[in-house]
């Protein structure tokens, strides 16, 4: 809070734009979120329209503050958070050349493979942070000027959805050093463009934004835009950081050896640390947030969405998803030697296969229902599992872990993790963990918040599980199973994945 006024915190997302106004102590007094469709012309191709989240961001803050009954004179400041990987080809006027291609979006594939295969792909890794995905910016770089020459030549600059909302606010074209880390083209040593990744695109680095700190004041707005979003023109916004970076903040999971786990639809694990580390086997990335802090972890495709699944696939939409925990919780740890490999959407880390798909094995006649929906739910962790073990190997153990995202609210999922980890899970008492992130790089921004420290103040733990040994040593046994079987398929899914093409 700052002499008495509010802060906001916006959080650009990939299914919508979501502002929170916060007051002392970071107490939330209003937030709204207006979503946007995530556009599938191909299969494969996962776009969004960039001036259609200009407008939502515009129509979520004005929300926002309507909820909190403020006004825009009551706003000190508001800083950003962002979805990473995206990347929008723009003219030398600023205005949009290609839909915002999302990290969700697979079509570099082949990219990809030039770049493990023939490229320094594992070389670039290790400067830049940022596994070798079709996720990540620098393959969508190498499939734009192959596929649409026609754009690459009348594009003046590549940018992020956050670069090109600020640009239109502010008429800025910056970066804060997370998004860079993100995009594949950045050295964590030097905080400069990577010469081996910008040729590998055959990109100049005079078509990239200027690099600033999170925070990075931004004034002046666009007149139209502060009235549309009912602020002041001259409010100052701070240019933030990224939503992994600022999720961390958020929950407070700040100090060395804080562990955060975050399952949405999608899971990510993450911690932060005072110098950059990137793994041998690529399982994990690496971005920078600020001078002397970086962070590191991996996220994978198939959280909460794995349920969904079942619940509409395996039960017919037929049974709530609360009736379907219920279940699960009666079967015990291992669902009686069934288990799943939740792969439905490909997979991001450890194992960054695409091709990789959803698999139960060891099922009997004796199993129902409610085994395929425990074996569901424990395939989900045995993937966070995966890349927690890889940060343990890279960082060392975790000193402690804070759980956030959709699952938190289940207490059967949070007791699963805490047996899987062997370790207490705390669930802090925040929802938008981003957008407060966000809203404490303002106030750092403003001058009123010395260091971050302070977001374990902000984020107090509302609940405690503890774990369980007996049904830890269970999972331990059944985790390396779970690994061995993962790690035993690759071929015979790619073999799958060509068989499914030639079927189209």
């Amino acid at each position: 809070m700052h002499n008495g006024k509010a802060i906001i915190g916006i959080d650009i997302g990939t299914t919508s734009t979501k502002s929170v106004v916060f007051g002392e102590g970071g107490k939330q007094l209003g937030s709204f979120a207006v979503e946007y469709p995530l556009l599938q012309e191909q299969p494969g191709w996962a776009e969004q329209e960039p001036d259609a989240i200009v407008g939502a961001l515009a129509e979520s803050v004005r929300g926002a503050l309507a909820q909190s009954g403020l006004g825009g004179d009551d706003v000190a400041a508001a800083g950003f958070s962002s979805a990473m990987h995206s990347v929008i080809a723009v003219d030398e006027a600023g205005r949009p050349l290609t839909r915002s291609i999302t990290w969700a979006d697979g079509r570099s594939e082949p990219q990809v493979r030039l770049l493990k295969e023939r490229l320094d792909g594992l070389g670039i890794y290790r400067r830049t942070g940022t596994p070798i995905h079709p996720m990540s910016p620098l393959p969508k770089l190498m499939w734009l000027r192959e596929s649409r020459p026609d754009v690459w030549a009348a594009a003046r600059r590549f940018v992020s959805i956050k670069e090109y909302v600020v640009h239109r606010l502010f008429g800025q074209w910056v970066v804060d050093p997370s998004l860079a880390s993100a995009t594949g083209l950045l050295r964590l040593d030097t905080l400069t463009w990577d010469e081996g990744a910008l040729s590998a695109a055959g990109l100049d680095a005079g078509r990239l934004s200027e690099l600033r700190p999170v925070t990075h004041r931004l004034q002046g707005m666009d007149g139209a835009l502060a009235a549309d979003m009912g602020l002041r023109a001259d409010t100052p916004f701070f240019l933030g950081s990224s939503d992994g970076a600022l999720a961390n903040i958020g929950v407070g999971a700040v100090g060395a050896g804080d562990l955060a786990v975050t399952i949405g639809t999608s899971a990510a694990v993450r911690m932060m640390t005072d110098k950059p580390l990137t793994d041998e086997r690529m399982r994990t990335f690496c971005y920078s947030v600020a001078d002397s802090a970086y962070v590191i972890g991996g996220a994978t495709n198939n959280g909460a969405i794995v349920l969904q699944w079942m619940k509409n696939s395996l039960f017919g939409g037929n049974k709530t998803t609360e009736e379907l925990l219920e279940e699960a919780a009666r079967v015990g740890p291992g669902a009686d030697g069934l288990l799943f490999l939740p792969f439905l959407s490909g997979e991001r880390a450890p194992i960054y296969n695409a091709e990789v798909r959803g698999t139960y094995i060891g099922a009997n006649l004796g199993h129902r229902g409610e085994h395929f929906v425990r074996a569901g739910l424990e395939g989900v962790l045995f993937a966070v599992l995966s890349v927690a073990e890889a940060l343990r190997e890279l960082a060392g153990p975790a000193s402690e872990v804070r759980a956030s995202g959709g699952f938190a609210r289940s207490p059967l999922w949070l007791q699963m993790l805490a047996d899987m980890l062997g370790q207490e899970i705390g669930v802090p008492r925040v929802t938008e963990a981003s957008a407060l992130g966000a809203a404490m790089t303002a106030m750092q921004g403003l001058g009123e918040l010395a260091d971050l420290s302070r977001a374990k103040e902000w984020a107090p733990i509302a609940q405690r599980m503890q774990p369980d040994s007996r049904r830890h040593g269970i999972y331990r046994e059944l985790f390396g199973i779970y690994e061995r079987t993962r790690d035993a398929l690759p071929e015979r899914f790619a073999e799958l994945a060509q068989f499914q093409r030639k079927l189209r």
